[in-house]
């Protein structure tokens, strides 16, 4: 099984990815917050391109959440903080989510064969059903305005160090920036909450008073929740259903 780790949407071309499991990265805070949202129990999420398609899929009942500038959209019931998507808010509930990065990322995947939304939380479920799906993996990393960010990349190295550890490490080929973000990982693992705060992204939120997102964000492996493209929308990837393949 081939692992690939690409650092920004720019260095992706969509046909690549067909037959293929992608794992979808952007942990501040697109798919930290799509996890938040269904862990409250929303019915599913929509990742949409743009404003104006997050308003024209809008029905009575839906929750439209999102952000530009790290900022919650004009109109908009909820912002990109994971915070804000708490059960009062959202259970039972379709969330229409726009954000500046990681939808768009989650629309370049659209090719391939499985589609997951990765963040630190999640990272080693994302990393068990990856190997269940035994096809070629690609993790994608969000990244800012085309720019790389560390947030991202100790989260593929996290997903990826779980892969290495798995009873199939043997047999995976693992990219040389996959090996290098494994190894930056491990040496941020126990401060995952500090180097959150000293990235580009997290000194930006801080400012903006977004710190505790930053805090919620570096918790690493406290979900079993795997949230998998079905159709449109991001659902659960149940535990007790069989993974397919």
């Amino acid at each position: 099984m081939r692992i690939d780790v690409i650092p920004v949407l720019t260095s992706v071309h969509p046909q690549d990815l067909t037959g293929k499991t992608v794992l979808v990265i952007d942990v501040l805070r697109a798919t930290t917050t799509m996890l938040a949202a269904l862990g409250s129990g929303s019915s599913c999420v929509v990742p949409v391109e743009t404003v104006e398609e997050a308003w024209k899929l809008h029905t009575l009942g839906d929750v439209l959440g999102g952000e530009r500038g790290c900022e919650r959209i004009a109109g908009f019931d909820l912002g990109n903080s994971p915070l804000e998507y708490t059960p009062a808010t959202v259970e039972g509930r379709r969330v229409i989510l726009t954000t500046t990065n990681g939808t768009l990322a989650l629309h370049k995947a659209l090719q391939a064969r499985h589609v997951a939304a990765a963040s630190l939380l999640n990272g080693a479920a994302c990393a068990e059903a990856a190997l269940a799906w035994q096809r070629d993996v690609v993790i994608l990393c969000a990244g800012t305005r085309g720019a790389f960010c560390l947030e991202d990349g100790l989260c593929a190295g996290q997903i990826v160090s779980h892969l290495l550890s798995s009873g199939s490490g043997s047999t995976l080929s693992i990219c040389d920036f996959g090996r290098a973000m494994a190894a930056c990982y491990t040496r941020h693992a126990g401060q995952l909450a500090e180097a959150l705060e000293d990235s580009d992204n997290g000194r930006r939120l801080a400012g903006l008073g977004f710190r505790a997102d930053l805090e919620y964000s570096a918790r690493a492996d406290t979900s079993r929740l795997v949230p998998v493209l079905s159709g449109a929308a991001l659902v659960p990837l149940a535990e007790h259903q069989p993974m397919p393949f």
